[in-house]
């Protein structure tokens, strides 16, 4: 190996947290500004902290393309997420469920798993889907206008609306929704102090939050069983893989990773994207002037938040990466902000540009078998509410200091106070 991970200890020349930490995550300024210099200076890094096995971090976009290429030489496995050994063991000692969902799938077990709900994510469905997604759209408008001007968009309107969306797909009722929200935020947010609840600590929140989602979707299943309806729960619930009825387990982790993965990422995009527009006010007034912009502003916000901050990938084999030797069993990290800002690919690429020509070179969905499902259905949230704001809206304002979510996994803009006055 070109660079050994025990070279990586020497604290001079390694990023110590700013991948795992997730405090470190907080001041994404910060961040892109150290994890900038280390793409330029070098391109991919060696991590070895302690409580972690030691992965090569790959900040450069043409490192993190040829990994999402080579899925058969680079796997998921069920770690696909940063955690810190100790925790693992421990949660694995606690009972907590291996994850099996389409994210740590790998082969043929991914491809016929992620058969089952394909039909739903594809372009053509989610067209179906405009309507309802124009209505409520409409709908959480409305509901600004009742907020006399102020609100808390994260967290008062991109949350509740993304959250909506997919709920409505999966046949989730309305009075369900905040317990949804509570949950995935148990999940991925279960690192900030803010979601986890007073006194709790990230894995008691982790774990108490996937029982929960146990007990709530054990019902789901067998009311679906009994009483299938056009909706994605009765579609998994009565999942038949190869020949058979979905196991207990995938069925399980495939409504989680739909709940939790459909809403709070394209939430982060939607609000990050809309913070970007307000510190970019000729961008804001660009789109105002023609709300046709919304589809390439989406773009450019989901480019710019890039909310999945990582993927792990395991060498199923001797290769090489980055100019690095990997033997079997070595683990990379897909750094997705980063590659999102690389230099060699986009043009300016700490400028938010919502004309930005090179944008669909953006890796925050991944590529190949793993491209994420739920694509199609976040752009079109996304551009919807955006071209509404901009249609509707005479102005819009920071109203205070926005603040991101303490996580190092899924993450984003989790506050954004503004003001506000729409057209009459």
């Amino acid at each position: 190996m070109t660079d050994e991970p025990t070279t990586a200890r020497n604290p001079a020349t390694r990023p110590v947290t700013l991948f795992h930490d997730p405090s470190d995550w907080v001041d994404m300024s910060a961040w892109h500004e150290q994890v900038g210099a280390m793409r330029r200076d070098r391109g991919a890094v060696w991590v070895d902290a302690e409580g972690y096995q030691p992965y090569l971090a790959l900040l450069r976009h043409a490192d993190v393309f040829a990994v999402e290429r080579a899925h058969e030489v680079w796997q998921n496995t069920s770690r696909v997420a940063l955690t810190d050994d100790a925790l693992m063991e421990q949660a694995t000692a606690m009972g907590l469920p291996e994850p099996k969902s389409l994210v740590q799938l790998d082969g043929h077990d991914h491809q016929v798993h992620r058969e089952v709900a394909n039909d739903w994510f594809k372009p053509a469905a989610t067209q179906r889907w405009q309507a309802r997604i124009d209505e409520l759209a409409d709908e959480f408008i409305a509901r600004m206008w009742d907020m006399d001007g102020a609100c808390d968009f994260a967290v008062e309107i991109a949350q509740p609306y993304t959250l909506r969306v997919i709920m409505e797909i999966y046949g989730v009722p309305t009075e369900d929704e905040p317990l949804m929200l509570e949950l995935t935020q148990g999940v991925f947010g279960a690192s900030d102090p803010e979601f986890v609840g007073e006194g709790q600590d990230m894995l008691t929140a982790a774990f108490g939050s996937v029982m929960q989602f146990i007990e709530y979707f054990n019902a789901i299943t067998e009311d679906r069983q009994a009483q299938p309806r056009d909706d994605l729960a009765s579609v998994i619930a009565n999942a038949v893989v190869d020949g058979a009825p979905i196991d207990d387990e995938h069925r399980l982790w495939y409504y989680i990773i739909v709940a939790t993965a459909g809403h709070d990422t394209t939430s982060f995009a939607l609000a990050g994207g809309l913070q970007a527009l307000l510190e970019n006010p000729d961008q804001l007034d660009a789109l105002r002037q023609d709300p046709s912009l919304a589809t390439s502003a989406a773009e450019e916000s989901i480019r710019w938040t890039s909310p999945v901050r990582h993927m792990l990938r395991y060498a199923a084999e001797d290769t090489e990466v980055a100019g690095h030797e990997m033997p079997a069993g070595s683990r990379v990290l897909l750094c997705y902000p980063s590659a999102n800002r690389d230099e060699s690919v986009f043009d300016r690429p700490d400028s938010f540009d919502i004309t930005r020509p090179d944008v669909g070179n953006l890796l925050s969905f991944g590529l190949g078998p793993h491209f994420c499902l739920g694509a199609h259905f976040a752009r079109r949230e996304i551009r919807t509410m955006l071209t509404r704001l901009a249609s509707e809206l005479e102005f819009i304002e920071p109203a205070g200091e926005p603040s991101n979510a303490r996580a190092h996994f899924v993450s984003g803009t989790k506050h954004l106070p503004v003001c506000y006055r729409f057209r009459t």
